[in-house]
Parts: structure tokens; C-alpha cells; sequence
């Protein structure tokens, strides 16, 4: 795995040595000899990772890790605090500005090139819902917000062999933790499915093998993206780089600090918050980019390459489908006589009573202004037109209620029906469903018409 990695200090012999390691791991290597030549590098050249030192004149490591971390154009970037500060104030110190971990100098290659790859990893997965939140605030249909801070009400497992293990790890927790605990391994996979924020996992335990059962978290599909902190025996290090290579984010060593570890956990579960924020926006953004605003049915374009399917899987035998064009009558009389909020009010309850009258497997939308069109999988004429009249009479069956005591109103719909044909692409069949609602508002309206042949798709 290489990337790019920007190595930080004021002094050179130190830089240089850190170089050589990197470029013979094959890592690509920008470097910079004080805070705000590391601020600068880092916005011009996006590293990867940073390697940052404390002790520099002027700014320090932690106030230039600070003000990385402050800003939108570096945050996201990984950075290791490599240093000769060795107590357990100073790693608090380091975690608390930001740092993604601190390393005490001379730095073992396997530990800090373990690391290294595990931000790496971890950088890939953000940089992606990165990407795709900026692909859709260019498209707008994201708004950027800063991820929430807020971490006190987590809830946090514990995994480990003896009970009084568990009893010394939950007390170097904060009380404003929502914290469970499990010694069995099995138990604890299947436990950590359960809407958890990170997951303490102590690997010094000698009742099973506690780097499988981290291994099991991190490859199920429901726990993949949950944060792992090991619990390790500073001496095992072997163990150490193993658990950061089977995906676990963080390691504590014993004896536990409880400055570092809470820092830690802070760390990683405002990580998570941040994540799970790209991926709810991305989800949302995708949402808005098929959902019609208004109404909150299937906008145009979705519907239209779901009707695309339905045509393609009835030419291929698999399965019945129909369509129905539905549109409010004399609409234009509302918007005219009450305004367009009231006209708006109507659809917003059109729509409402439609999904009321849905199958589970139809699909609704609005097809533009007060036109709407159901697809109705698996659905014979017969069956469409039940639906039909079905929606006919919910939306007749009551007045429409104004805003702001604007009264009430009766509405009526006309619905055209047509199913789809063998070897009929959406064209045709849109045509003779939209000939259907023709003939039903020519007949007086308020009322539903099948178009049952193909010779109307001329």
C-alpha cells in the first residue's frame, strides 16, 4: 500500500531518517521543517499521512496538528505524532489536539508502518463518501455540515476473558458512556451488531483468541465500519501490528491510562460520527436525486426507468405489468381561485391517498404538475383497473382540506389504464395510457378508462 506521506520536523537528520524508511517501503515523501511550512505543504499537497513532530520552535506539533485539524481542507488527514515526549500527558496532549496516534521516538518500523497502513485504510473509506458528498453539493443535492462532535451518550462494548477485567476497563471509562460488556466471543460478534459506537476488545485475554474474534467484527457486513480499540501488552508486538492489520483502529497498552484511552475513544468516535454523517447525507442525496420535493413520490426521471424495466421484463416472459396516468381535474382552478399554496396542499394529499391505495409493490410518481403515474408490477387489466377505481373513489370519497382554515374542497381524479404488451417499449404504452385519460376526461371526468389493445400505440 503507498501513499504519500509528509514528514514533519525542525530538525534534519531527523527528516532525512524518516525519509529513508519511507522510500524504501516504496511511500512517496513531501517533507517540511517547521508548523507553518506543514500547514502549507498539506493544503498544496493533499498527503496521505502526516508524520509530525512536537518539539519545533515557533509553532509546535500540537498547535500545527490543531490547526490542521481545524480546517475543512486538511481534517480528514491522518496524522501520527512522532516524537521523543514519552509520558502519558504528553500522548493525552497530542490525542487531544487531534493526532490520529502518538509515537514515542526511536519509532520501531513495524509498529509505525502498521499504523501507517491502518490510517490508510481507514483515509480510503472516508475519501470515498468524501468524494461523492462533494459530487453532490456540486449537483445540489447535499448541503455540507460539520460532523457532530457530541460523543457522551455512545455506546460502548467491552470484550474480555474474566469479569474482573471488564470491572477494571469500564472504571477508566466516563459514566456518560452507555457501556456493556460480554465475556463470551461468540456472543460478543453478534452483540456488536447491535447499534454500538466502538467496541474495547482486550487482546491479552487467555480464554480464546481475541484477534479472531476482532477479525470476525470487522468482515461482518453489519459491523464493518465499527471502531475496534485493542487492549495490548506493550511487549507483544507482534500482536500489536497484527490486530492493526486485521482492522482494528486503535491500540491502548497496559497498564491503561485513563487520559489516553478516553482520548482515544474520543478520537475515534468523533470519526465515526463523521462518517455515519457523509454516509446519511449520501444517502439522502440520493434520495433527493429520485424523490419528486413536493410530494415526496418517485420523481420523472426514476419512475421512467422503472417503467423501462417492467417493459423489458414482460417482453421476456417474467412477469405481468400495468400503467396508470392519473390527473386531477380542473386543477387549474385551484391554483387560480385559492393560490398555489392551497394547490400545493392538494397535491401534497393526492399523493398521501395514493400511497394509501398502493400495493406493496407498486411504484408511484409524479410524472409533472398535477400528473401522476403508477406502475403496477405483476398486475393483469383486470387487476389495474381495480387499483383504479380504488383510488378513484379514496379521492372523491372526501374534500381536501385548505391551509390556514382555507376551508375545504372536492377533488376528483380521471385515471387512464393500459397494460404493458410484449415487445411494447415505454413509448407506446405511455401513449395509449395518456389516450385512456383522454377518454375519461372527455366522458365527463371523475372517472377511470382502460386502453386495452395495441392499435392506439400507432
Amino acid at each position: 500500500m503507498s501513499a504519500r506521506v509528509l514528514v514533519v520536523d525542525d530538525q534534519e537528520p531527523n527528516v532525512r531518517l524518516l525519509e529513508a524508511k519511507l522510500k524504501a517501503e516504496y511511500f512517496e515523501v513531501v517533507t517540511a521543517f517547521s508548523g507553518p511550512e506543514a500547514i502549507e505543504r498539506t493544503v498544496s499537497d493533499q498527503p496521505d499521512v502526516i508524520l509530525l513532530d512536537v518539539m519545533m520552535p515557533g509553532m509546535d506539533g500540537f498547535e500545527t496538528c490543531r490547526r490542521l485539524k481545524a480546517d475543512r481542507r486538511t481534517r480528514h488527514i491522518p496524522v501520527i505524532i512522532v516524537t521523543a515526549l514519552d509520558q502519558p500527558e504528553d500522548r493525552v496532549r497530542g490525542l487531544e489536539a487531534g493526532a490520529d496516534d502518538f509515537l514515542t521516538k526511536p519509532v520501531d518500523n513495524l509498529p509505525l508502518f502498521a499504523r501507517i497502513r491502518s490510517l490508510l485504510r481507514l483515509k480510503e473509506l472516508l475519501d470515498e463518501l468524501r468524494l461523492r458528498e462533494e459530487n453532490a453539493e456540486e449537483r445540489g443535492l447535499s448541503v455540507a455540515e460539520d460532523a457532530p462532535e457530541l460523543v457522551d451518550d455512545a455506546r460502548v462494548l467491552i470484550v474480555a476473558g474474566e469479569e474482573r477485567v471488564i470491572r477494571h476497563i469500564s472504571a477508566k471509562l466516563p459514566d456518560s458512556l452507555h457501556v456493556d460488556s460480554e465475556i463470551s466471543p461468540e456472543l460478543a460478534v453478534r452483540q456488536a451488531a447491535d447499534g454500538y459506537d466502538l467496541v474495547l476488545v482486550d487482546l491479552t485475554t487467555r480464554a480464546y483468541d481475541a484477534l479472531r474474534t476482532c477479525a470476525r467484527i470487522r468482515s461482518n457486513n453489519e459491523t464493518r465500519n465499527l471502531p475496534i480499540i485493542a487492549i495490548v501488552d506493550p511487549d507483544e508486538v507482534a500482536r500489536s501490528v497484527r490486530a492493526l492489520d486485521l482492522g482494528v483502529n486503535d491500540i491502548v497498552n497496559r497498564p491503561i491510562d485513563r487520559g489516553e484511552l478516553n482520548a482515544r475513544l474520543r478520537t475515534q468516535l468523533r470519526r465515526k460520527r463523521y462518517a455515519d454523517t457523509l454516509r446519511e447525507r449520501l444517502e439522502d442525496s440520493l434520495e433527493m436525486a429520485v424523490t419528486d420535493p413536493l410530494t415526496e413520490l418517485s420523481n420523472r426521471r426514476y419512475i421512467s426507468s422503472r417503467l423501462q424495466q417492467a417493459a423489458m421484463m414482460v417482453t421476456a416472459g417474467e412477469m405481468p405489468a400495468s400503467v396508470l396516468i392519473a390527473d386531477l381535474d380542473h386543477f387549474k382552478r385551484v391554483n387560480d381561485t385559492y393560490g398555489h399554496e392551497a394547490g400545493d396542499a392538494v397535491l401534497v394529499e393526492f399523493a398521501n391517498r395514493l400511497r394509501r391505495q398502493l400495493r406493496a409493490i407498486d411504484l408511484a410518481g409524479r410524472f409533472g404538475g398535477e400528473e401522476f403515474v403508477v406502475l403496477m408490477p405483476e398486475a393483469s387489466i383486470s387487476d389495474a383497473r381495480t387499483g383504479a377505481e380504488r383510488l378513484r373513489a379514496a379521492i372523491n370519497g372526501a374534500p381536501f382540506l385548505l391551509p390556514e382554515n382555507g376551508g375545504a374542497l372536492d377533488v376528483t381524479v380521471s385515471i387512464g389504464v393500459a397494460q404493458i404488451l410484449p415487445g411494447e417499449d415505454v413509448d407506446a404504452v405511455m401513449r395509449r395510457a395518456d389516450h385512456a385519460l383522454y377518454r375519461a376526461k372527455a366522458a365527463g371526468r371523475n372517472k377511470v378508462v382502460v386502453e386495452s389493445g395495441a392499435s392506439r400505440a400507432a
